[in-house]
């Protein structure tokens, strides 16, 4: 556990694309049943979109609300695994587009889904150092699944952006703790040359996900004194919907607290973006006072545990730009062989 009082949310935002693929239509193309899905349905990058434009448009939402210059940004990270360059930082497209460059610091950071909460802590370091005034911290993804694998279904695109600086009067909300939880658990991999990654299957869930995803929570409330009745929003990396259903119940979290950030089921699992997006959902909601603990995973595997307390800040910010929801209700429905076409399994002549 480590106290990171002092810090805060100073902006936020999330981006998810309109196009949606749903679960049953890739399911008709396979042969699977029409019941028992993962997630009802995914979000999908257009044509003239990756992951670099969704973090720049994250990270715009996210400097609207917070309504500083950007060239005080001191510091620019972006987790993903599914960057646009192999060589070559998406966080200086980032911040050229966005207008903080210069910048001191800009990298793309890789801990398969967990690599935008890992920016997170990062940035928050450098701000409690005295490294750089504010800091920008983006989870985004156009994940990949091979056609027929069970991760078609789910791997989604989406992005979502915190700018961090110091806790004062305008921050909407102070990052009060964090605890991570990391080991070499190999439940999801892809080499370089590879287009899909590999998984082991129920693997992924048992040695993998819960038991990080739990050990970095315990840890962060038996180390700092937390209990989970002083919790007033749980979420949970989502990569499915019933795993972090599974979760909040092995930790008696009511599923009253775990619901308003649980979105899985309408935008699929957007990797670096997903428990982030989980978080911005909860902002667009939460009220001064209240706490949060977000708990994300990365296959390979780790989590990072945040508990977060909802300033005044909220109220002032919050409306300065758009909500989760519209970009979650804004949506055109494509059938396989349009799905096909915009994640580049067809090509276009």
């Amino acid at each position: 556990m480590v106290k990171l009082g002092g810090v805060a949310i100073q902006g936020y935002g999330g981006y998810i694309p309109r196009y949606r693929i749903r679960a049953e239509e890739i399911g008709r193309m396979w042969g699977q049943d029409k019941s028992g899905f993962p997630v009802a349905e995914k979000a999908v990058a257009g044509i003239d979109e990756d992951t670099a434009t969704m973090a720049v448009e994250a990270a715009r939402i996210a400097l609207r609300r917070a309504g500083i210059d950007p060239r005080r940004i001191g510091a620019v990270y972006v987790g993903s695994e599914s960057k646009p360059y192999a060589v070559k930082p998406t966080g200086t497209i980032v911040a050229e587009a966005i207008g903080a460059s210069p910048t001191k610091l800009a990298a793309d950071l890789e801990f398969a889904c967990k690599a935008g909460s890992e920016a997170m802590a990062i940035i928050a370091g450098l701000i409690r150092s005295g490294q750089v005034e504010y800091g920008l911290a983006i989870g985004a993804d156009t994940a990949q699944g091979r056609p027929g694998d069970a991760l078609e279904y789910t791997a989604a695109s989406g992005a979502a952006a915190f700018i961090l600086g110091k806790t004062d009067h305008r921050a909407i909300a102070e990052i009060e703790a964090w605890s991570g939880y990391a080991t070499d658990t190999p439940d999801f991999w892809r080499r370089p040359d590879d287009k899909y990654p590999m998984h082991a299957a129920r693997f992924t869930g048992e040695p993998a996900y819960f038991k990080h995803i739990i050990g970095a929570v315990q840890s962060l409330l038996e180390n700092d004194g937390y209990t989970l009745n002083e919790i007033d929003y749980a979420i949970f990396h989502q990569p499915n919907v019933k795993f972090p259903l599974a979760v909040a119940r092995y930790l008696k979290v009511g599923q009253e607290k775990v619901s308003p950030g649980l979105i899985a089921n309408f935008v699929g699992n957007t990797y670096s973006a997903c428990s982030l997006l989980g978080l911005v959902n909860v902002l667009d909601q939460a009220q001064p006072g209240q706490r949060i603990l977000v708990a994300s995973y990365g296959s390979g595997a780790g989590s990072d545990a945040f508990v977060l307390r909802v300033l005044e800040g909220i109220l002032e910010k919050r409306d300065l730009a758009p909500k989760l929801i519209e970009f979650i209700e804004s949506k055109i429905y494509i059938d396989y062989s349009t799905y096909l076409k915009l994640r580049d399994e067809i090509l276009l002549r």
